[in-house]
C-alpha cells in the first residue's frame, strides 16, 4: 500500500489526537524503527509507516490486536503487532529481534475505540452495558470489583486516581447499591451521592469511572514502567513522544522527563528520586503541548490532552538502578 493510503485509509475509524505535533516531535525518518505502544484503531502506526518508518505496535486489547491484522496486511510489513502492555516493552521487542528503536509513542488512557463500544462498559454512555472496563478482557471486572471491595479502600481509590472530593459519600453509595452489574447501577449510585443537575458539564459520575478504570487496570503503575522501558530501548538520539489525558498521567510523564534530563525530582511512591548528579538519559523537553482551536473543535475528546516530548542522551539508561520490571 503507498504512503498516501497508510495515511488516509479509505475507513479510518478516528484521527489520533495531537497527531501532527506527535509527528513533529518524532522527526521521522525512512527505515527508522519506531514503536506505537498503544496501537488501539492503529491512527498513529499508520502515519508513522507512511513516514517510512518500521513500527513495532503494541496493545493489550485482543480486540485491538484482531482488528489490527487489517492494517498490518495493508502497510506491507511497515507495521509489526504485538500483544502486550507497553510496560513490557523491553521484552515484546527483544522478542521481535529489535534491540533498539529511533522513536518510542505512547497514548496513555482508555482508547475511542474501547469507550465507544458498549460491551466493553467503558461509558457511562451506556447505561445497560455490563460494568467491565478491562482493557485487556482478562481479570477482574469492575462489577467484581465493586461488589467485593472494602468502602475505606474504595473512598482511598475514589480520592488518589479520580481526586474526587466527596469520596467517602461516594463509596459509601456504591456500597449500599450492591451488587452492582450495569453501567447504569453505578451511575446511579454516584447521582445519589452527589446528585446531578440539567445542564451539568460533566457528569459526576466522570471522576468515579476513571478512578476505578485506572485502579482495576493498572494504568499508572504501567505508565513509570513503560517509561523506563522506553528509556532503555531509545538509542542515543531518539525520541520520546507520550500524550496524557489527565493531571495524574501528565504529572508522573513532566516528573520522569524532568528527573531524567538531570533537573530537580522529587521522585514518586513507586520511583525513588534520581539524583541530579547522575548523567542525564534525556536533553531537556520540550514545552508541552496542547491541541489548539481547530482540533478541539473537530473533536472534543482532546480537550485535556497534553503532549510531552524529549530526546535521548548517550548514557546509560537509569532505571537499572532502581530494578527492572518484567
Amino acid at each position: 500500500m503507498s504512503a498516501a493510503s497508510l495515511a488516509n485509509p479509505p475507513a479510518e475509524p478516528h484521527r489520533p489526537v495531537l497527531l501532527d505535533e506527535v509527528l513533529d516531535a518524532l522527526a521521522i525518518a525512512p527505515g527508522e524503527r519506531h514503536v506505537d505502544g498503544t496501537f488501539g484503531a492503529g491512527g498513529y502506526s499508520r502515519a508513522m509507516a507512511a513516514r517510512g518508518a518500521r513500527v513495532f505496535a503494541i496493545d493489550q486489547d485482543p480486540d485491538a490486536i484482531a482488528e489490527g491484522q487489517a492494517v498490518v496486511a495493508a502497510s506491507e510489513g511497515a507495521i509489526t503487532l504485538l500483544a502486550g502492555n507497553f510496560a513490557q516493552m523491553e521484552r515484546l521487542l527483544a522478542e521481535a529481534g529489535v534491540d533498539s528503536v529511533d522513536g518510542v509513542t505512547l497514548d496513555i488512557g482508555v482508547s475511542s475505540m474501547q469507550l465507544d463500544r458498549e460491551r466493553r462498559g467503558f461509558s457511562f454512555r451506556f447505561p445497560d452495558a455490563p460494568l467491565d472496563m478491562r482493557m485487556s478482557q482478562s481479570g477482574e471486572t469492575a462489577a467484581e470489583f465493586l461488589n467485593r471491595v472494602d468502602e475505606a479502600e474504595l473512598a482511598d481509590i475514589l480520592y488518589r486516581y479520580g481526586e474526587e472530593r466527596q469520596s467517602r459519600r461516594v463509596a459509601r453509595a456504591i456500597v449500599a447499591a450492591r451488587p452492582l452489574a450495569t453501567i447504569g447501577d453505578l451511575v446511579g449510585a454516584v447521582h445519589k451521592a452527589l446528585g446531578k443537575r440539567p445542564g451539568d458539564k460533566t457528569d459526576p459520575a466522570t471522576r468515579t469511572f476513571q478512578a476505578i478504570r485506572i485502579h482495576l487496570n493498572g494504568e499508572l503503575d504501567a505508565l513509570e514502567r513503560g517509561l523506563d522501558a522506553a528509556e532503555a530501548v531509545l538509542r542515543p538520539g531518539g525520541r520520546l513522544a507520550v500524550v496524557t489525558f489527565h493531571s495524574l498521567e501528565d504529572r508522573i510523564v513532566k516528573n520522569f522527563l524532568r528527573t531524567r534530563s538531570g533537573q530537580e525530582g522529587a521522585g514518586s511512591r513507586h520511583r525513588p528520586e534520581v539524583k541530579s548528579a547522575v548523567r542525564p538519559t534525556f536533553q531537556k523537553p520540550a514545552r508541552a503541548v496542547r491541541p489548539g482551536d481547530a482540533e478541539l473543535k473537530s473533536n472534543p475528546r482532546a480537550r485535556s490532552a497534553t503532549l510531552r516530548s524529549a530526546i535521548r542522551t548517550e548514557a546509560p539508561a537509569m532505571h537499572q538502578s532502581v530494578g527492572a520490571r518484567s
